[in-house]
């Protein structure tokens, strides 16, 4: 199923940065075709379902939130 996605493509330095608007998205390119390309295949990465190579590990990270 083919679905339509709205994108904007800027000039970052050398490269184009391209983001989808609708999903945390993003992708770049050395032209404004190949980061929107880069897009389309992130975006389609982004909808396949998870396929772990092995069980996830759960972590514990402490981070410094407040004044001490």
């Amino acid at each position: 199923m083919k679905r339509p996605f709205a994108a904007t493509v800027w000039r970052e330095g050398k490269w184009y940065a391209s983001q989808c608007l609708e999903l945390d998205v993003a992708s770049q390119g050395e032209t404004e075709e190949e980061a929107l390309g880069n897009l389309k295949e992130a975006i389609e990465l982004h909808f396949e379902p998870p396929r772990a190579t092995r069980p996830p590990q759960v972590r514990v990270v402490e981070a410094e939130v407040g004044a001490a």
